[in-house]
């Protein structure tokens, strides 16, 4: 198992490669769009039967990220719930 620092190691953000979104390290696949398969009900197996590049780390590097940039921003909901 890697440590949280490891995966997050597996995360790159280049302004060069895709326009500075993250990134799996030596690929062109975004975190958002690892998330949006996941979201869509992709399964781990699925996604790297897909992409040949990646594995299980790679995929919770993203999850990671993801949850780490969460917490790390104010959170400003779309739309106000008038109640």
């Amino acid at each position: 198992m890697l440590t949280n620092e490891e995966l997050l190691n597996r995360i790159e953000i280049d302004p060069e490669v895709m326009v500075g979104k993250p990134v799996i390290r030596g690929t062109r696949l975004t975190v958002a769009h690892i998330l949006g398969l996941l979201a869509a009900g992709w399964t781990t197996e699925q996604i790297m039967n897909e992409y040949k590049k990646i594995d299980e780390n790679d995929i919770a590097a993203c999850l990671l990220f993801a949850h780490e940039t969460m917490n790390d921003v104010t959170f400003i909901p779309l739309t106000v719930n008038n109640c």
